[in-house]
């Protein structure tokens, strides 16, 4: 029946997951339109790929649609979506229709996870890409190696991103899943960290007795949900009763080595073009998957060293001759921060500054704490506005709460600058030789990598 439907509209079709179901289901044949409310470098791609793009949200833009679909950034009271509630319309969430996608191959992969779910999903699909498996892939980043997010492969392997923001990963029932981690997050939808546990579960458990889950065993919140769980699964890790396990693990600037261990035997050496742990485990969380479905060491091996990362997640956008890299990163977590930083630590000898744009009014209020501590090993640290995506202001919650917090903590080189747009005039001041520049978070912080380089150049 979903093959009878053939105009599909997408409501904020400029989101990175958005647009990458848009585009995979115009190579399927189907007809797509979208909306969103501002112009982007997605919107604008994909209307050069044929896909009717209208910067407003309108009742006009539904018009012949069989279904809508929109995103949770998008409100109830959306006039696209009360229009087509009027006229009779299907409304659906983003998830419900991933779910459905994944009914459309023989084998389904979603990774889920609270970090990295991108850099896994990536690095499996180019192992994938390399065995001759022919993938559709749907990841929520620009991957450098394809310069997209989607792809239509002709092969029998569906490989999603299952995102637990609003539970909407709970609407897919892949035949196999991967959880990198787990760490409280999103306290507009979930009570404490014992509901996030209690989703992760019933996600888990969502995959059918033939399938499996593999579990990332280095995240504490992880091994404690492993008990209920009632699927065959898996385990990875750098711990010693990981059951796919990298040891040896050594880091030289943007490189990573690895020895890979599969229940206790030697299997080979694994390099990467990435630095940090955080990524070692995202690339066991990938070859885990890989081995169980009998894809060669050889072509993993071969595929994880062509690997060039996903644009915002740790992308080396310069370097100077005096030693300054300036990279630029989605961490909008004070766990992916702390990993941001410690992979710049282990990578380089060089000063680190810490350049960071808190995303949402709610996680900066409940987590401000935590993002201090966060920052405690950058040797530098400026924090600017807090960029409010879906969110109004809540008042008394500013970026200032980190870093007071920072100064409480006895943190020496702390600056508070609002205005992104004079980060560059500001950071020009500084002796920057042997520096290593992370420019961190979820909003629109990446604009300012270029500007920043021009200044200091």
């Amino acid at each position: 029946m979903f093959r009878k439907t053939k105009h599909i509209h997408f409501i904020g079709i400029g989101g990175i997951g958005m647009s990458g179901m848009a585009e995979l289901l115009l190579k399927l044949g189907y007809n797509i339109s979208g909306s969103d409310k501002q112009a982007s470098e997605i919107t604008t791609h994909l209307g050069s790929i044929g896909i009717d793009v209208s910067i407003k949200h309108s009742e006009e833009n539904i018009k012949g649609a069989d279904v809508v679909v929109f995103s949770s950034a998008i409100k109830s009271d959306n006039i696209e979506i009360l229009s087509a509630k009027e006229n009779n319309i299907p409304v659906i969430r983003r998830a419900e229709l991933l779910g459905e996608l994944l009914k459309v191959k023989k084998t389904s992969i979603a990774i889920a996870g609270t970090h990295g779910k991108t850099t896994t999903s990536s690095m499996l699909g180019l192992i994938l890409l390399e065995a001759k498996l022919e993938p559709t892939l749907v990841i929520g980043g620009i991957v450098n190696k394809f310069n997209t997010n989607a792809i239509s492969g002709s092969g029998d392997i569906i490989l999603v991103e299952a995102d637990e923001f609003d539970r909407t990963f709970l609407s897919l029932k892949p035949t196999i899943s991967v959880i990198n981690n787990l760490d409280l997050e999103h306290l507009d939808c979930y009570k404490n960290i014992s509901d996030l546990q209690t989703a992760f579960t019933q996600f888990a458990n969502s995959v059918p007795f033939y399938g499996l889950i593999s579990l990332c065993t280095d995240s504490k919140n992880v091994c404690n949900i492993i008990k209920n769980i009632k699927r065959p699964y898996i385990t990875f890790g750098t711990n010693k009763n990981a059951y796919i396990r990298a040891q040896k693990i050594k880091h030289n600037g943007s490189n990573s080595t690895f020895e890979l261990y599969r229940d206790n035997i030697y299997i080979d050496s694994i390099s990467l073009n990435m630095p940090g742990k955080h990524n070692i485990l995202n690339a066991l969380g990938a070859i885990s998957i890989a081995l169980e479905l009998n894809v060669d060491i050889k072509k993993i091996k071969k595929a994880l060293k062509a690997y060039s990362g996903v644009r915002r997640r740790f992308e080396l956008k310069y370097s100077t001759s005096n030693g300054l890299h300036i990279i630029d990163d989605y961490a909008h977590h004070p766990s992916e921060v702390r990993a941001t930083i410690e992979a710049a630590k282990t990578g380089w000898n060089n000063t680190v500054l810490s350049i960071f744009q808190p995303h949402l009014f709610t996680r900066t209020r409940d987590f401000y704490k935590d993002f201090a501590q966060s920052f405690m090993n950058s040797d530098i640290v400026i924090i600017t506005d807090i960029y409010p995506a879906r969110e109004k202001p809540i008042k008394g919650v500013t970026s200032k709460l980190i870093t007071d917090e920072l100064l409480k903590l006895g943190h020496k080189n702390v600056h508070y600058v609002p205005n992104p747009l004079s980060l560059p005039i500001f950071i020009k001041k500084m002796i920057l030789k042997d520096t290593t520049m992370l420019i961190m978070g979820a909003g629109n912080i990446w604009r300012i990598c270029e500007n920043i380089y021009k200044e200091i150049k």
